[in-house]
């Protein structure tokens, strides 16, 4: 099993630090030199082909830069820069195929990391043959560095850096090669390192209930299980901050100099915005299986968005999913974390789930008003809790246990906690003002 070791790292001395910022640095600089080198290629419209952009020559870029870097170091730079470029001539692929509806802004060529004036983005890679790790009372990290770097700072030529906290993957059969960054949200050097577990970690389920999620914005995912439970993580907030970053960022480019496309205060506002949501779905999708593996599920439904796209939501509102969201990399999350749990996770059609009464059955005359789906026939529930348990009697064909109250549940920027208002029902939401949607929009969100 692939799982990923992500933990904050600590230079044992002031030397330490500024020759990691060097290596940082130059790592930065050679990923510039390579994306323009190929962005120059690729903005060449005389006869140009996707492929041309391979004709750049990394080989001198890298012979130049493997002094302060090392060859090894210097090299995965490139390639992780060549990956980049791959997954942009595929996301361009997929945006001018009318049948796929994964991609829907245009794609982008691979941005720079920053420049020497208004400062560049620390990062490196380093392979993984490149790197050994200590784990223990006190863990060490050591990385190999140039022999330029170790001439200026009478350097062993390995740089060791303490690690702080405890691994999720201590004991691993393969490690990959490690990513590592100078966070400036809070000031820290982070690292990421893959690595490959025995299958004997995974959990077993402890009986073969099911769950199916219904995936939204402002409300993120509400869950039904066969054991009779609900559970709703709420995203208002989220959201909102979300969308407040996104103002900004517009406000900021509206100042730029002609012919300036971006600066060091939007990129950190764009890497605040994307680490504050990848936090949020990270933490969400270990809270909810560790709750569903104590009830005893062993699968997972969740809707395929594109049978959503296809039917009742606007196209503003696919744009928002896609972007606030991001539904495909929180589904990739949410099947990399259950697999821990021994939980697989399927995606169905969950088509008109969301206008489907779930007492008389009908759908064109059903109205959703906010989180509120009413019928004539006098049904009144809260809408994305009645499509997950519809989409849930869809998928095991079997009448679901009567359901507990709703466990809601809050985001406070550390952990998923449950909401003062837990255990309301729409129609006690609909009498306190506090619970009014302040846009009026369901499932919404901001790109």
């Amino acid at each position: 099993m692939k799982r990923t070791n992500t933990f904050a790292v600590r230079p044992l001395s002031d030397t330490g630090e500024q020759l990691l910022r060097d290596l940082l640095d130059a790592s930065a600089a050679l990923w510039n030199e390579v994306n323009y080198e190929r962005l120059m290629r690729y903005n060449d419209e005389d006869g140009f082909k996707d492929e041309d952009v391979w004709d750049a020559d990394t080989g001198r870029l890298e012979g130049r830069y493997k002094g302060v870097l090392g060859a090894s170091t210097a090299q995965q730079v490139i390639r992780k820069n060549s990956e980049a470029w791959r997954g942009f001539f595929e996301n361009k692929k997929a945006y001018h195929d009318e049948s796929n509806t994964s991609i829907t802004e245009h794609p982008e060529p691979p941005g720079f990391r920053g420049n020497e004036d208004d400062g560049r983005q620390l990062k490196t890679v380093i392979r993984n043959t490149s790197y050994t790790v200590e784990w223990g009372d006190r863990s060490r990290i050591e990385i190999l560095v140039g022999s330029e770097l170790k001439d200026r700072y009478d350097h062993t030529g390995r740089l060791r850096l303490e690690i702080a906290g405890d691994p999720n993957w201590p004991d691993y059969e393969k490690q990959g090669r490690l990513d590592l960054w100078y966070d400036e949200t809070d000031s820290t050097f982070r690292a990421s390192q893959p690595v490959t577990v025995s299958s004997d970690e995974q959990a077993t389920p402890l009986a073969d209930e099911k769950a199916a999620l219904d995936i939204g914005a402002n409300n993120l995912v509400a869950c039904t299980t066969t054991t009779g439970e609900q559970y709703l993580y709420e995203g208002h907030e989220l959201f909102h901050r979300f969308r407040d970053t996104t103002r900004e960022i517009a406000r900021l480019q509206s100042k730029l100099r002609e012919g300036q496309y971006s600066s060091e205060r939007i990129r950190r506002l764009y890497r605040k915005r994307t680490r504050r949501r990848d936090h949020a779905q990270e933490a969400l999708c270990r809270d909810l299986l560790e709750r569903l593996y104590a009830e005893g599920v062993d699968t997972v439904y969740i809707g395929g968005l594109t049978d959503v796209l296809e039917t009742h939501w606007s196209v503003e509102t696919n744009a928002k999913t896609h972007n606030f969201w991001a539904f495909k990399q929180f589904t990739e999350r949410l099947v990399c974390t259950a697999e821990e749990y021994g939980i697989s996770v399927e995606v169905r059609s969950e088509a008109w789930t969301s206008q489907e009464c779930p007492q008389c059955g009908g759908t064109d005359r059903t109205t959703r008003h906010q989180d509120t789906l009413t019928c004539p026939c006098g049904f009144e529930g809260h809408a994305d809790l009645t499509a997950s348990e519809t989409f849930l009697r869809q998928q095991t064909e079997q009448v679901v246990r009567p359901m507990a109250r709703p466990v809601r549940f809050e985001w406070d920027d550390h952990e998923w906690s449950e909401s003062p208002r837990s255990h309301e029902s729409p129609k006690e939401q609909r009498t306190d003002p506090s619970t009014v949607h302040r846009d009026g929009n369901v499932a919404s969100g901001e790109s």
